[in-house]
């Protein structure tokens, strides 16, 4: 039967309509369900404008700076990049080497998902570079890099091609000197001596014992390893200043057996040895010892302040430049902070590049800096990585230091840093307890710190 005689049958005709009918909303059914898949992808979002743009992720892994901090910060890049999500995560600082990296190997070679930027620190590049992109050329050259933040910087962040850049800072820290101001009073001393010479005479003049010998006072935390929170640091700081060559260019041999370390370690460790000493190992660590008003001086970060302030809050501290040798021709300092890198897998590089180099232009910085101290209650923000902001750091407690410090800062590309710092304090240990030599000790130290590099920095 064909439309025609459909048609001249009456009674057949209403079936015909409802079936027209149905047919029409079908259709059009499919059509706002396509319509409204099309509009909620998680691929894109609809503008104010009513245009489509695409939408991205990016995973950022920060630690110190809680969520509340960072949040008016990255709002305003998601703002300026429409379509744009940043996911921030705080990590918790214990394990957090381990973590970033086994996360990264596992994307490396599987669908684990890893975050698109990350903190690395200054001393851990030959360990991570494999897995880090480039800093793009149209996102930041060398030069640029170079003007605009410390050497150390630069030299750190550098990786194996000797041009490549792999990380940018937001801040710039090293090691200096915190002091009790009432003990450095009664030997009529403001501050520190800036010269080792004066500064260890006034260390000895600070220590204090009791009739059986027994240090009761320390005037300078230095000469061991068990007891000392950075003494591994202070060692390299040491080799630094003697100016020893202590690793080669393809970050997989580190050298101890000379006679620049065997000086370095022998200097060292007489600080807690003989009727001179001025520290012990019996003594409690270095960072209860100044709680208690019974150490004078000692070496660490600035970020070791918030302890003293916590736990220790009736003592007047203040903080200084390392002392420096007279007859070295340069000044050298110690860095040791962090720098925000990028995940050589992610998909959205480039993004994740123009969003690290938005956090460290001067406005983010300022921003960071004042809501750490103010929503995240500190007492100071992450002292500036940028150079222009130096002398917004000069004449305040506690990074008054690093502004006169951070032109001067060296460090070491260690890769395995915390494999490193841990065989530098067994050799000490060695030395002091087992009355090991000096050059056995140190002879042991480098074989075992360039076996484990020989598989980590390769």
């Amino acid at each position: 039967m064909n439309i025609q005689d459909i048609l001249k049958d009456k009674k057949k005709f209403p079936l015909l309509i409802a079936g027209v009918a149905l047919l029409l909303i079908i259709l059009m059914v499919i059509i706002l369900l396509l319509a409204s898949k099309e509009k909620d992808s998680p691929g894109t979002k609809e503008g104010n404008n009513g245009t489509t743009t695409e939408e991205k992720e990016l995973v950022y892994w920060g630690l110190w700076e809680s969520t509340e901090v960072m949040e008016e910060i990255i709002d305003e890049f998601e703002t300026n990049h429409p379509g744009v999500t940043i996911k921030y995560s705080m990590q918790t600082f214990k394990d957090y080497e381990s973590r970033l990296y086994s996360r990264l190997q596992q994307t490396a070679t599987t669908s684990e998902p890893a975050p698109d930027v990350f903190r690395i620190h200054n001393t851990w590049l030959p360990k991570f570079e494999s897995m880090l992109s480039k800093l793009p050329e149209n996102i930041m050259s060398r030069k640029d890099f170079s003007e605009k933040f410390y050497p150390t910087a630069l030299s750190d962040f550098t990786g194996k091609d000797e041009t490549s850049l792999y990380a940018i800072p937001l801040e710039i820290d090293g090691l200096m000197v915190f002091y009790n101001k009432q003990l450095l009073a009664k030997q009529d001393v403001q501050e520190p001596p800036t010269d080792w010479d004066s500064f260890l005479s006034l260390a000895r003049k600070l220590t204090k014992k009791d009739s059986s010998g027994r240090i009761t006072q320390s005037g300078l935390a230095l000469g061991t390893s068990k007891n000392i929170q950075h003494s591994s640091e202070i060692l390299l700081f040491l080799l630094l200043q003697e100016q020893a060559d202590l690793i080669d260019s393809t970050r997989t041999k580190f050298s101890l057996n000379n006679s620049k370390a065997i000086s370095v370690f022998t200097a060292y460790t007489n600080f807690a040895t003989g009727n001179n000493a001025i520290w012990s190992s019996s003594l409690k660590n270095d960072l209860s010892m100044f709680y208690s008003g019974n150490l004078a001086m000692m070496i660490a970060p600035s970020w070791r302040a918030f302890d003293i302030m916590q736990s220790a809050s009736t003592i007047e501290f203040g903080t200084a430049p390392l002392p420096q040798l007279v007859a070295n021709p340069e000044k050298i300092y110690y860095s040791t902070y962090w720098g925000e890198a990028v995940n050589k897998k992610s998909s959205n590089t480039q993004l994740a590049w123009e969003f690290v180099k938005f956090l460290s232009e001067k406005e983010q910085q300022l921003k960071m800096y004042s809501n750490a101290s103010t929503i995240g209650q500190r007492a100071f923000g992450e002292p500036y990585s940028l150079t222009e902001l130096n002398s917004e750091m000069k004449g305040k407690a506690y990074v008054d230091a690093i502004a006169v410090m951070a032109p001067y800062m060296k460090s070491v590309q260690l890769g395995e840093e915390g494999y490193v710092r841990a065989a530098l304090e067994e050799a000490v240990t060695q030395i002091l307890e087992n009355n090991q030599s000096v050059e056995n000790a140190l002879r042991e130290a480098e074989k075992t710190i360039n076996t484990k590099l020989a598989q980590s920095n390769k």
